[in-house]
C-alpha cells in the first residue's frame, strides 16, 4: 500500500485519501442502529393480517378483504407511503432494491444481526406478488385508488375507501409493471436460493412467466389502468423494465438467452442510448447499465464486449454526473452538498444514488479498475466517500442538523405525512375513526405524530437545504418504501467499515506516519 501510494499520488492527495478512508471507517453515526430502524419501517407499511412477531405494535390488521370483490385473494403487500393504496410498480421496485441490497451486502447485514428481518421484509412483498400473479398473463396491479383514498384521513385499520382491484392482462398490457415484478421475483429468488430453495424456485417460475407476458404483450400499464396516471405513471415507458427484468433473470438462471435479450435490445430499448442522471421506481436505465458493467469487469462473454462497453459508458455517465465530474451534465447539489434531482420527494434519488455509487465502488475495487470521468481517473474510494457524504447528510450531517431518517438521532421529523402514524393507535383506541375525522382531529394540528414512523426516509429538504416539519408539507414530510429500501444494504456496508481495524485516532495517526 505504501508503494502504491507513493507511485500514484502526490503526498497531499495520498493524505486526503487516507483521511477520507478513516472518516468512512470510524464515522460519526451508528449505522447499525440506522440499519435496524430502516427495517422496522417496512413493518409499519404492511397491509393484511399482521404476524405474531410484528414489532411495530401501533399497527394492526388492515385490508383483510382486498380482492374479495374480484374473487381473488389480494391480502398482504405494502402501502407505498402515507396512504393506503397498494401500487404495484413502486412496491415491486422496493422489493427489487431490498433484494439487491441483500445480494450485495448480505454478509454485512447478517453480521449486524439483521438478515432475518431483511428476508422477512422481502418475503412480505414476494408473498403478495405470488398471490397477485393469478395466471401466466394476468397480474393484479393495484388495490384501491388514489383519488378516493386521498379524500380521507383515517387509519388503515378503519379504511372505508374503495378497495377495487385493477389488473393487467393480454388485452390490457403493462410491460413496465410485469417487468419490474419479474425483476423483483428474480432478484429475490437469488436471495432465497440457499435458505429456501423451494420458495426460490417458485419465485423464479413466476418471474420467467411475468417476463414472457410483459415482452409478448407490450404496452404501458398506466394506459391500461387509468387510475394510476396521477400517482405512478410510467414516464420512462416499459423498455427499461424489460431490460431490467432480463438482466435479473440472467443473474438468477445464468441462461444466455436472457443475456442475448439485453445485447440484442441494447440499442432499440435505449440501454446504450439513454444517458440518465437519476435512478428510481420509474427509470431503471442506470441500474441496468451498472449491473451490465459488472459483467464486463468480470471478463464474462467477451464476444459481447463492444455492447457491454457501451452500457458501461452510460453507467459511468450517471456516476460521473453524481460526482459533478461530467463536463456540465451533472446532478445539481444543494449548498450543503445534497444531490438534488427534483422538488417532490428528492431523497428517493439520493438513497438510490448512494447505493449505486457504493456497489460500483466495490465492483471497481474487486476488478482493480478505476472510473473515468472525461479524462479524469476516479478511484473506487472516491465513490464510496461521496456515497457516505450522502448517507451522513440523511442521518443529520446537514445545515438543518436534522436526521431525515425518522426515529434516528435526537432531531428528526415529528409530523410525517402519514395517516396511520398521525392518528392515535388502533391498539390503544379501537373506536372507529371515519373518513374525514382524521382531518378534523389530527391532520391540522401542530402536535407531533402519536406514533413514530421509525426508519422512514422522508422526502427531505429543498434545493437550499431548507425543511419544514409540517404534516401538510407532503413534498418534504411524506416517506415512501422505495426511499428506505436502498439504504438497508448501505447501512450494513458502513457498519462493517466502521467496525474494521482502523478504530481509533491513534491507529490512524500511526498509519499516516508510515507514509
Amino acid at each position: 500500500m505504501k508503494n502504491q501510494c507513493g507511485n500514484r499520488f502526490s503526498q497531499q492527495w495520498c493524505f486526503l485519501v487516507l483521511f477520507f478512508s478513516f472518516s468512512i471507517i470510524v464515522g460519526a453515526f451508528d449505522y447499525k442502529d440506522a440499519l435496524t430502524k430502516s427495517l422496522l419501517y417496512f413493518e409499519s407499511q404492511r397491509s393484511g393480517r399482521l404476524p405474531y412477531n410484528q414489532r411495530v405494535t401501533w399497527r394492526d390488521h388492515s385490508g383483510i378483504t382486498d380482492g374479495l370483490e374480484q374473487g381473488v385473494d389480494l391480502v398482504g403487500g405494502y402501502y407505498d407511503a402515507g396512504d393506503h393504496v397498494k401500487f404495484g410498480l413502486p412496491m415491486a421496485f422496493t422489493v427489487t432494491m431490498l433484494s439487491w441490497g441483500v445480494i450485495e451486502y448480505g454478509k454485512q447485514i447478517a453480521d449486524a444481526g439483521e438478515l432475518k428481518h431483511a428476508l422477512e421484509a422481502i418475503k412480505w412483498g414476494t408473498d403478495y406478488f405470488i398471490k397477485a400473479h393469478t395466471n401466466p398473463n394476468v397480474l393484479w396491479a393495484e388495490v384501491g385508488d388514489g383519488d378516493t383514498d386521498h379524500y380521507c384521513w383515517q387509519r388503515p385499520e378503519d379504511m372505508t375507501t374503495s378497495r377495487q382491484a385493477y389488473k393487467i392482462d393480454e388485452n390490457n398490457p403493462g410491460s413496465d409493471l410485469a417487468g419490474e415484478t419479474a425483476a423483483a421475483m428474480a432478484a429475490s429468488s437469488i436471495v432465497f436460493k440457499k435458505s429456501n430453495p423451494h420458495y426460490s424456485h417458485l419465485l423464479l417460475h413466476h418471474a420467467q412467466q411475468l417476463f414472457e407476458f410483459g415482452d409478448k404483450y407490450r404496452g404501458k400499464y398506466d394506459t391500461s389502468i387509468g387510475v394510476v396516471k396521477s400517482y405512478y405513471p410510467s414516464v420512462s415507458g416499459y423498455m427499461d423494465e424489460l431490460l431490467w427484468a432480463a438482466l435479473w433473470l440472467y443473474k438468477a438462471t445464468d441462461k444466455v438467452e436472457y443475456l442475448k435479450y439485453i445485447i440484442n435490445n441494447a440499442n432499440g430499448f435505449g440501454g446504450i442510448g439513454w444517458a440518465i442522471t437519476e435512478f428510481s421506481w420509474d427509470v431503471k436505465y442506470a441500474g441496468v447499465q451498472i449491473l451490465v458493467s459488472k459483467l464486463l469487469m468480470e471478463g464474462k462473454h467477451k464476444e459481447y464486449n463492444d455492447i457491454l462497453e457501451q452500457y458501461q459508458a452510460k453507467a459511468e455517465h450517471y456516476l460521473c454526473a453524481c460526482l459533478n465530474k461530467n463536463n456540465g451534465s451533472n446532478v445539481d447539489r444543494s449548498p450543503g452538498g445534497l444531490l438534488y434531482v427534483r422538488q417532490w420527494n428528492n431523497m428517493q434519488y439520493v438513497s438510490s444514488a448512494a447505493f449505486l455509487l457504493s456497489i460500483y465502488s466495490d465492483y471497481l475495487q474487486n476488478a482493480n479498475k478505476n472510473l473515468h470521468c472525461h479524462g479524469e481517473i476516479v478511484e473506487s474510494q472516491e465513490l464510496l466517500v461521496f456515497a457516505k457524504s450522502q448517507v451522513d447528510y440523511i442521518l443529520g450531517s446537514n445545515p438543518m442538523s436534522t436526521s431525515y431518517l425518522v426515529g434516528f438521532g435526537d432531531n428528526y421529523p415529528k409530523r410525517v405525512h402519514h395517516r396511520g402514524a398521525s392518528i392515535a393507535s388502533y391498539k390503544g383506541n379501537k373506536g372507529f375513526i371515519g373518513c374525514t375525522q382524521g382531518y378534523d382531529n389530527w391532520y391540522g394540528t401542530k402536535d407531533p405524530n402519536p406514533n413514530i414512523l421509525v426508519g422512514a426516509l422522508v422526502g427531505g429538504p429543498d434545493s437550499q437545504d431548507e425543511f419544514r416539519d409540517e404534516r401538510g408539507n407532503y413534498m418534504q414530510t411524506e416517506a415512501c418504501t422505495y426511499n428506505t429500501a436502498p439504504l438497508v444494504g448501505i447501512f450494513a456496508k458502513f457498519h462493517q467499515l466502521q467496525t474494521q481495524n482502523l478504530s481509533s485516532d491513534e491507529e490512524f495517526a500511526s498509519l499516516v506516519s508510515s507514509y
